[in-house]
C-alpha cells in the first residue's frame, strides 16, 4: 500500500516555478496530484508546463487580490481544492537602517499579503468541502535572530503567526494549517546572490554559507518537498497549527 499518497487531489502551489516551489510541484505531479501553479515569471511558466506533463501554470501576481481571487475561482469551478501551498516569496538583505519604505512594502505585499490573498480565496471552498490543507513556507528567520534580515524576518514571523491563527479558526471546518521553516537551501537564488556579491570567490562563499548549518551543508529543495508531501497527506491528519524547522540543526545546535 502506498503511503503519503495524494493521488487525484488538487493542489495550488504559489511560486512554483523555481527552487523549493518547483521541487514541490514536480514531486506532487509524480504523486498523481492535479497541480496548479501560480507564478509571476512567464519564462518559468512555459518551462514548468513543458517539464511536468499535466501541470497547469497560471500567470499571477499574488499581491493582487482580484487577480488571485479570479484564478482560484476558476480552479474551484473545475471541482475541488484539497491543498494550498503558500510558497511564493521574495528575500531582502538589510538591517532597519538600510531597509527603505519601498523595500518593506514590497516584502509585505508578496510575503504577507500574498499569503492572505490566496488563503482568503481558498478557505471558503475548503469550508464547503469540510476538508483542506494549507501549508505555508516560513523560515528559521521567524524563530531566531539573523543578521541583516530585518524585513524578511518580519514577513516570516507574520507567516508563522498567520499559520497558527488559520489553524485555530478553522478547526471545525476540517482545515489543517501548518508551516515549514527551512534554513539555507541551495536554490538558484543562493547561486545568484553569491555570484553578484562575491565575484571570483563563489566557491569559497558557497562553502562558508554551507557551514552555517551544523550538519555542514545547505538543504536541497527536494528535501523540503518531501516534508511538504507528508504534511499535506492524510497520514498527517493529526497535525495542525505547527511549525516544522528543516534546518540542519541551525536552531537547536548552533554554537
Amino acid at each position: 500500500m502506498s503511503i503519503f499518497s495524494l493521488k487525484n487531489k488538487t493542489a495550488i502551489i504559489t511560486g512554483g516555478g523555481s527552487g523549493i516551489g518547483k521541487a514541490i510541484s514536480g514531486l506532487f505531479v509524480e504523486q498523481g496530484v492535479n497541480v496548479h501553479v501560480l507564478e509571476y515569471d512567464k519564462e518559468n511558466i512555459q518551462a514548468l508546463e513543458k517539464e511536468f506533463k499535466g501541470l497547469k501554470a497560471h500567470f499571477c501576481d499574488v499581491s493582487k487580490h482580484d487577480e488571485v481571487e479570479k484564478i482560484i475561482k476558476d480552479i474551484a469551478s473545475e471541482g475541488k481544492i484539497d491543498i494550498l501551498i503558500n510558497n511564493a516569496g521574495v528575500a531582502h538583505i538589510g538591517n532597519i537602517e538600510n531597509t527603505t519604505e519601498e523595500d518593506l512594502d514590497r516584502i509585505y505585499a508578496i510575503n504577507i499579503k500574498g499569503l492572505y490573498n490566496c488563503s482568503k480565496a481558498v478557505i471558503p471552498v475548503m469550508k464547503i468541502q469540510k476538508h483542506g490543507v494549507i501549508l505555508n513556507m516560513a523560515s528559521i528567520a521567524a524563530s531566531v535572530g539573523i543578521s541583516d534580515r530585518f524585513a524578511y524576518s518580519m514577513s516570516k514571523g507574520a507567516v508563522l503567526t498567520m499559520t497558527m491563527s488559520i489553524a485555530k479558526d478553522y478547526l471545525d471546518d476540517g482545515i489543517r494549517c501548518n508551516c515549514i521553516s527551512p534554513a539555507r537551501v541551495h536554490t538558484p537564488f543562493v547561486d545568484g546572490f553569491i555570484s553578484k556579491n562575491y565575484p571570483g570567490k563563489e566557491e569559497e562563499m558557497f562553502e562558508k554559507l554551507s557551514r552555517t548549518q551544523p550538519v555542514g551543508r545547505m538543504g536541497q529543495p527536494e528535501e523540503i518537498a518531501k516534508l511538504a508531501l507528508y504534511l499535506c497527506s492524510d497520514e498527517a491528519s493529526f497535525i495542525t497549527g505547527n511549525d516544522y524547522p528543516i534546518d540542519g540543526g541551525f536552531i537547536k545546535l548552533q554554537g
